[in-house]
Protein backbone atom coordinates (compact mmCIF):
# COMPACT_ATOMS: atom_id res chain seq x y z
CA UNK A 1 0.00 0.00 0.00
CA UNK A 2 1.57 3.31 -0.93
CA UNK A 3 2.28 6.20 1.45
CA UNK A 4 -1.16 7.91 2.22
CA UNK A 5 0.28 11.08 2.38
CA UNK A 6 2.47 10.61 -0.96
CA UNK A 7 5.55 10.89 -0.08
CA UNK A 8 4.67 13.21 2.91
CA UNK A 9 5.69 11.01 5.41
CA UNK A 10 8.69 10.90 4.18
CA UNK A 11 9.45 14.76 4.12
CA UNK A 12 9.06 15.22 7.66
CA UNK A 13 11.71 16.95 9.97
CA UNK A 14 13.71 14.67 11.28
CA UNK A 15 13.14 14.11 14.91
CA UNK A 16 16.17 13.35 17.49
CA UNK A 17 15.50 9.66 19.14
CA UNK A 18 17.37 10.50 21.98
CA UNK A 19 15.88 10.98 25.38
CA UNK A 20 18.20 12.76 26.61
CA UNK A 21 20.32 10.68 28.77
CA UNK A 22 22.93 8.16 26.95
CA UNK A 23 22.60 5.15 29.36
CA UNK A 24 18.57 5.59 29.02
CA UNK A 25 19.15 5.66 25.30
CA UNK A 26 21.07 2.47 25.05
CA UNK A 27 18.71 0.50 27.28
CA UNK A 28 15.50 1.36 24.59
CA UNK A 29 18.18 0.24 22.07
CA UNK A 30 18.73 -3.20 23.41
CA UNK A 31 14.90 -2.81 24.59
CA UNK A 32 13.64 -3.28 21.05
CA UNK A 33 16.80 -5.29 20.07
CA UNK A 34 15.68 -8.47 22.84
CA UNK A 35 12.33 -7.75 22.13
CA UNK A 36 12.48 -9.13 18.21
CA UNK A 37 12.15 -5.68 16.34
CA UNK A 38 13.82 -6.06 13.47
CA UNK A 39 12.66 -3.46 10.63
CA UNK A 40 12.50 0.25 11.23
CA UNK A 41 13.73 -0.06 14.59
CA UNK A 42 14.87 4.15 14.96
CA UNK A 43 10.65 4.43 14.93
CA UNK A 44 10.09 1.96 17.33
CA UNK A 45 13.08 3.15 19.63
CA UNK A 46 11.71 6.88 18.81
CA UNK A 47 8.10 5.83 20.35
CA UNK A 48 9.47 4.47 23.35
CA UNK A 49 11.45 7.58 23.81
CA UNK A 50 8.33 9.78 23.22
CA UNK A 51 5.99 7.70 25.77
CA UNK A 52 8.74 8.11 28.03
CA UNK A 53 8.64 11.88 27.59
CA UNK A 54 5.03 11.99 28.35
CA UNK A 55 5.43 10.38 31.60
CA UNK A 56 7.79 12.68 32.47
CA UNK A 57 5.58 15.52 31.52
CA UNK A 58 2.95 14.81 34.13
CA UNK A 59 0.00 14.87 31.53
CA UNK A 60 -3.26 14.16 33.08
CA UNK A 61 -4.87 10.84 33.09
CA UNK A 62 -7.50 11.99 30.12
CA UNK A 63 -4.53 12.82 27.96
CA UNK A 64 -2.66 9.58 28.87
CA UNK A 65 -5.89 7.44 28.03
CA UNK A 66 -6.59 9.24 24.58
CA UNK A 67 -2.76 8.68 23.33
CA UNK A 68 -2.96 5.34 24.36
CA UNK A 69 -6.06 3.99 23.12
CA UNK A 70 -5.71 6.00 19.69
CA UNK A 71 -2.09 4.00 18.97
CA UNK A 72 -3.74 0.72 20.05
CA UNK A 73 -6.66 1.34 17.95
CA UNK A 74 -4.07 2.34 14.84
CA UNK A 75 -2.02 -0.23 15.59
CA UNK A 76 -4.89 -3.22 15.62
CA UNK A 77 -6.10 -2.14 12.56
CA UNK A 78 -2.75 -2.06 10.51
CA UNK A 79 -1.68 -5.09 11.51
CA UNK A 80 -5.68 -6.26 10.64
CA UNK A 81 -4.81 -4.49 7.19
CA UNK A 82 -1.48 -5.78 6.72
CA UNK A 83 -2.59 -9.37 5.23
CA UNK A 84 -4.26 -7.52 2.09
CA UNK A 85 -1.85 -5.18 1.27
CA UNK A 86 -2.21 -6.43 -2.71
CA UNK A 87 -5.84 -5.83 -2.79
CA UNK A 88 -6.93 -2.32 -3.90
CA UNK A 89 -9.98 -1.28 -2.12
CA UNK A 90 -12.98 1.39 -2.34
CA UNK A 91 -14.87 3.56 0.38
CA UNK A 92 -18.05 3.37 0.91
CA UNK A 93 -19.94 6.36 2.65
CA UNK A 94 -23.68 6.99 3.30
CA UNK A 95 -26.13 7.29 5.55
CA UNK A 96 -26.93 4.43 8.11
CA UNK A 97 -30.80 5.13 7.96
CA UNK A 98 -32.02 4.28 4.18
CA UNK A 99 -33.97 1.22 3.54
CA UNK A 100 -32.71 -1.71 1.84
CA UNK A 101 -35.54 -1.14 -1.26
CA UNK A 102 -34.49 2.76 -1.46
CA UNK A 103 -33.48 3.11 -5.13
CA UNK A 104 -29.87 5.13 -3.29
CA UNK A 105 -29.47 1.63 -1.70
CA UNK A 106 -30.17 -0.71 -4.32
CA UNK A 107 -27.31 1.80 -6.19
CA UNK A 108 -24.71 1.13 -3.55
CA UNK A 109 -25.44 -2.69 -3.56
CA UNK A 110 -24.73 -2.56 -7.13
CA UNK A 111 -21.61 -0.41 -6.89
CA UNK A 112 -20.50 -3.32 -4.03
CA UNK A 113 -21.02 -6.23 -6.46
CA UNK A 114 -19.20 -4.27 -9.64
CA UNK A 115 -16.34 -3.23 -7.87
CA UNK A 116 -15.78 -6.71 -6.33
CA UNK A 117 -16.28 -8.26 -9.35
CA UNK A 118 -13.47 -6.13 -10.87
CA UNK A 119 -10.84 -6.67 -7.93
CA UNK A 120 -11.96 -4.44 -5.44
CA UNK A 121 -12.43 -4.76 -1.70
CA UNK A 122 -15.04 -2.37 0.17
CA UNK A 123 -14.49 -0.64 3.14
CA UNK A 124 -17.57 0.91 4.93
CA UNK A 125 -18.34 2.05 8.34
CA UNK A 126 -19.86 -1.15 9.07
CA UNK A 127 -23.21 -0.16 10.05
CA UNK A 128 -27.00 -0.59 8.22
CA UNK A 129 -27.97 1.11 5.30
CA UNK A 130 -25.57 2.46 2.39
CA UNK A 131 -22.93 0.70 4.29
CA UNK A 132 -24.60 -2.56 4.69
CA UNK A 133 -25.98 -2.30 1.22
CA UNK A 134 -22.72 -2.02 -0.51
CA UNK A 135 -21.40 -5.15 1.33
CA UNK A 136 -24.46 -7.51 0.52
CA UNK A 137 -23.15 -6.16 -2.75
CA UNK A 138 -19.58 -7.15 -1.90
CA UNK A 139 -19.73 -9.92 0.25
CA UNK A 140 -18.38 -11.02 3.16
CA UNK A 141 -15.02 -12.19 2.10
CA UNK A 142 -14.61 -8.79 -0.13
CA UNK A 143 -15.45 -6.74 3.12
CA UNK A 144 -13.91 -4.28 5.85
CA UNK A 145 -16.47 -2.83 8.17
CA UNK A 146 -15.00 0.16 10.13
CA UNK A 147 -17.41 0.98 12.76
CA UNK A 148 -17.11 3.30 15.78
CA UNK A 149 -18.49 2.95 19.33
CA UNK A 150 -21.21 5.19 19.91
CA UNK A 151 -23.01 6.59 23.59
CA UNK A 152 -26.30 5.10 22.04
CA UNK A 153 -26.04 1.00 20.31
CA UNK A 154 -24.33 1.13 17.34
CA UNK A 155 -24.31 -2.79 15.61
CA UNK A 156 -22.39 -3.87 12.57
CA UNK A 157 -24.28 -5.07 9.31
CA UNK A 158 -24.95 -8.80 9.21
CA UNK A 159 -22.61 -8.97 6.12
CA UNK A 160 -19.70 -7.91 8.53
CA UNK A 161 -20.73 -8.96 12.17
CA UNK A 162 -18.20 -11.35 13.62
CA UNK A 163 -15.63 -11.30 10.98
CA UNK A 164 -11.95 -10.54 11.74
CA UNK A 165 -12.24 -7.29 9.08
CA UNK A 166 -14.51 -5.53 11.89
CA UNK A 167 -12.84 -3.11 13.53
CA UNK A 168 -14.07 -1.08 16.24
CA UNK A 169 -13.10 2.09 16.48
CA UNK A 170 -13.54 4.83 19.57
CA UNK A 171 -12.57 7.62 18.34
CA UNK A 172 -13.82 9.35 15.14
CA UNK A 173 -10.44 10.49 14.02
CA UNK A 174 -8.23 7.13 13.99
CA UNK A 175 -11.42 5.61 12.33
CA UNK A 176 -11.32 8.45 9.60
CA UNK A 177 -7.47 8.48 9.22
CA UNK A 178 -7.83 4.82 8.25
CA UNK A 179 -10.53 5.38 5.90
CA UNK A 180 -8.25 7.67 3.81
CA UNK A 181 -4.86 5.43 4.55
CA UNK A 182 -6.24 2.16 3.41
CA UNK A 183 -8.25 2.99 0.21
CA UNK A 184 -7.31 3.45 -3.48
CA UNK A 185 -10.69 4.75 -3.85
CA UNK A 186 -14.29 6.73 -2.43
CA UNK A 187 -17.86 6.25 -3.27
CA UNK A 188 -19.99 8.61 -1.42
CA UNK A 189 -23.71 7.81 -1.78
CA UNK A 190 -26.47 10.24 -0.06
CA UNK A 191 -26.21 10.26 3.32
CA UNK A 192 -26.25 12.94 6.51
CA UNK A 193 -23.84 15.00 8.46
CA UNK A 194 -21.85 12.04 8.51
CA UNK A 195 -21.56 11.61 5.21
CA UNK A 196 -20.87 14.99 4.15
CA UNK A 197 -18.16 15.35 7.18
CA UNK A 198 -15.93 11.96 5.71
CA UNK A 199 -16.84 13.21 2.01
CA UNK A 200 -15.34 16.67 2.73
CA UNK A 201 -12.56 15.98 4.82
CA UNK A 202 -10.99 13.88 2.33
CA UNK A 203 -11.30 16.96 -0.11
CA UNK A 204 -9.92 19.13 2.24
CA UNK A 205 -7.23 16.10 2.59
CA UNK A 206 -6.29 15.78 -1.38
CA UNK A 207 -7.00 20.35 -1.83
CA UNK A 208 -4.04 20.66 0.92
CA UNK A 209 -2.04 17.75 -0.73
CA UNK A 210 -1.90 16.05 3.06
CA UNK A 211 -3.43 12.80 1.06
CA UNK A 212 -2.30 11.85 -1.80
CA UNK A 213 -4.84 12.08 -4.83
CA UNK A 214 -7.76 9.19 -5.62
CA UNK A 215 -10.64 9.05 -7.45
CA UNK A 216 -13.80 10.31 -5.14
CA UNK A 217 -17.54 9.69 -7.10
CA UNK A 218 -20.64 11.07 -5.44
CA UNK A 219 -23.04 8.70 -6.34
CA UNK A 220 -26.70 9.39 -6.94
CA UNK A 221 -29.79 7.11 -7.88
CA UNK A 222 -30.77 7.70 -11.38
CA UNK A 223 -32.51 10.74 -12.09
CA UNK A 224 -31.36 11.30 -8.31
CA UNK A 225 -30.68 15.41 -7.00
CA UNK A 226 -29.04 15.09 -4.18
CA UNK A 227 -24.94 15.62 -4.90
CA UNK A 228 -26.29 17.97 -7.66
CA UNK A 229 -28.05 20.34 -5.15
CA UNK A 230 -24.49 20.26 -3.27
CA UNK A 231 -22.69 20.70 -6.55
CA UNK A 232 -24.53 23.91 -7.39
CA UNK A 233 -24.28 24.89 -3.81
CA UNK A 234 -20.00 24.69 -4.22
CA UNK A 235 -20.59 26.27 -8.16
CA UNK A 236 -22.81 29.11 -6.40
CA UNK A 237 -21.08 30.39 -3.18
CA UNK A 238 -18.15 28.89 -2.64
CA UNK A 239 -16.99 28.86 -5.92
CA UNK A 240 -19.26 32.46 -6.86
CA UNK A 241 -16.82 34.09 -3.94
CA UNK A 242 -13.49 33.09 -4.34
CA UNK A 243 -13.67 30.56 -1.74
CA UNK A 244 -12.27 27.41 -3.89
CA UNK A 245 -10.82 27.52 -7.49
CA UNK A 246 -11.84 26.11 -10.27
CA UNK A 247 -9.19 23.15 -9.90
CA UNK A 248 -10.50 21.76 -6.99
CA UNK A 249 -13.37 20.65 -9.03
CA UNK A 250 -11.29 18.35 -10.57
CA UNK A 251 -10.54 15.93 -7.42
CA UNK A 252 -14.61 14.33 -7.41
CA UNK A 253 -16.66 13.59 -10.43
CA UNK A 254 -20.86 12.95 -10.19
CA UNK A 255 -22.47 10.05 -11.24
CA UNK A 256 -26.66 8.90 -11.27
CA UNK A 257 -25.20 5.90 -12.98
CA UNK A 258 -23.07 3.15 -11.10
CA UNK A 259 -21.87 1.64 -14.29
CA UNK A 260 -19.77 5.30 -14.83
CA UNK A 261 -18.71 5.40 -11.41
CA UNK A 262 -17.40 2.33 -11.09
CA UNK A 263 -15.29 3.04 -14.63
CA UNK A 264 -14.56 6.35 -13.31
CA UNK A 265 -12.59 4.61 -10.21
CA UNK A 266 -10.77 2.19 -13.03
CA UNK A 267 -10.24 4.51 -15.48
CA UNK A 268 -8.10 6.70 -12.75
CA UNK A 269 -5.29 3.50 -12.67
CA UNK A 270 -5.33 2.80 -16.41
CA UNK A 271 -1.52 3.41 -16.56
CA UNK A 272 -1.44 5.84 -13.59
CA UNK A 273 0.09 3.80 -10.48
CA UNK A 274 1.16 6.20 -7.63
CA UNK A 275 3.22 8.96 -6.85
CA UNK A 276 5.70 10.20 -4.28
CA UNK A 277 6.65 13.93 -3.63
CA UNK A 278 10.66 14.19 -3.04
CA UNK A 279 11.21 17.37 -1.47
CA UNK A 280 9.97 19.58 -3.76
CA UNK A 281 9.90 17.05 -7.17
CA UNK A 282 7.22 15.11 -7.94
CA UNK A 283 7.96 11.30 -8.93
CA UNK A 284 5.11 9.80 -10.98
CA UNK A 285 4.92 5.70 -11.27
CA UNK A 286 3.36 4.10 -14.68
CA UNK A 287 2.32 0.89 -15.77
CA UNK A 288 4.17 2.23 -19.08
CA UNK A 289 6.03 4.53 -20.22
CA UNK A 290 4.52 7.07 -22.69
CA UNK A 291 5.47 7.87 -26.09
CA UNK A 292 7.76 11.07 -26.39
CA UNK A 293 4.90 12.92 -28.56
CA UNK A 294 3.15 12.29 -25.26
CA UNK A 295 5.44 13.69 -23.00
CA UNK A 296 5.77 16.71 -25.46
CA UNK A 297 1.71 17.06 -25.20
CA UNK A 298 1.79 17.09 -21.46
CA UNK A 299 4.42 19.64 -21.28
CA UNK A 300 2.37 22.00 -23.13
CA UNK A 301 -0.69 21.57 -21.53
CA UNK A 302 0.70 21.68 -18.01
CA UNK A 303 3.02 23.76 -18.17
CA UNK A 304 1.16 26.43 -15.96
CA UNK A 305 1.32 23.42 -12.96
CA UNK A 306 5.42 23.53 -13.44
CA UNK A 307 7.13 25.43 -11.01
CA UNK A 308 10.27 24.73 -13.05
CA UNK A 309 11.92 22.73 -15.59
CA UNK A 310 9.58 20.34 -17.97
CA UNK A 311 7.74 16.90 -17.36
CA UNK A 312 10.68 14.17 -17.79
CA UNK A 313 11.08 10.55 -17.69
CA UNK A 314 13.32 9.02 -15.00
CA UNK A 315 14.90 6.31 -13.71
CA UNK A 316 13.82 5.45 -9.83
CA UNK A 317 15.57 8.75 -7.54
CA UNK A 318 18.40 7.70 -4.53
CA UNK A 319 15.09 8.50 -1.92
CA UNK A 320 13.36 5.85 -3.89
CA UNK A 321 15.35 3.07 -2.57
CA UNK A 322 13.15 2.05 0.40
CA UNK A 323 10.85 0.60 -2.37
CA UNK A 324 12.77 -1.67 -4.40
CA UNK A 325 9.44 -4.14 -5.29
CA UNK A 326 8.77 -0.43 -7.18
CA UNK A 327 11.67 0.60 -9.02
CA UNK A 328 11.29 -1.10 -12.35
CA UNK A 329 8.28 1.05 -12.75
CA UNK A 330 8.16 3.89 -15.96
CA UNK A 331 8.66 7.16 -14.50
CA UNK A 332 8.20 11.17 -14.62
CA UNK A 333 9.40 13.74 -13.11
CA UNK A 334 8.50 16.92 -12.28
CA UNK A 335 8.80 20.19 -10.45
CA UNK A 336 4.62 21.33 -9.90
CA UNK A 337 3.54 24.71 -8.02
CA UNK A 338 2.21 22.85 -4.43
CA UNK A 339 -1.33 24.36 -4.53
CA UNK A 340 -4.29 24.16 -6.55
CA UNK A 341 -3.64 20.07 -6.27
CA UNK A 342 -6.89 19.96 -8.92
CA UNK A 343 -4.43 20.39 -11.63
CA UNK A 344 -2.11 17.58 -10.47
CA UNK A 345 -5.34 15.28 -10.57
CA UNK A 346 -6.22 16.73 -14.69
CA UNK A 347 -2.41 15.82 -15.12
CA UNK A 348 -2.91 12.61 -14.39
CA UNK A 349 -5.89 12.06 -16.31
CA UNK A 350 -4.11 12.95 -19.22
CA UNK A 351 -1.73 10.13 -18.49
CA UNK A 352 -4.02 7.75 -18.33
CA UNK A 353 -5.40 8.68 -21.92
CA UNK A 354 -1.71 9.55 -23.50
CA UNK A 355 -0.61 6.98 -26.05
CA UNK A 356 2.25 4.66 -24.59
CA UNK A 357 5.27 2.67 -25.92
CA UNK A 358 3.67 -0.79 -25.75
CA UNK A 359 0.96 0.20 -27.62
CA UNK A 360 3.31 0.96 -30.84
CA UNK A 361 3.90 -1.82 -33.66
Amino acid sequence: MPDFTGGGIYALPKETRSIGNPQIDQRIHDLVSDYGCNESTDFIQEMIATALKIGRDGLNEADLKLFNRSLRELRYAARIFSKYTDHQKVVVFGSARTPPEAPEAQAAESFGRKMRERGYMIITGGGDGIMGAAQRGAGRDASFGLNIRLPFEQRANPVINGDSKLINFNYFFTRKLNFVKETHAVALFPGGFGTLDEGFEVLTLMQTGKARIFPIVFVDEPNGTYWSTMLAFLENHLLEHGLVSPEDFNLFRLFTNVDEAVEHILGFYRNYRSYRWVGKRLVIRLKAALTGEALEALNLEFADLLAKGRIETTAPLPEEANQPDIARQPRLLLSPHRHHLGRLRALIDAINLAPTQDANP
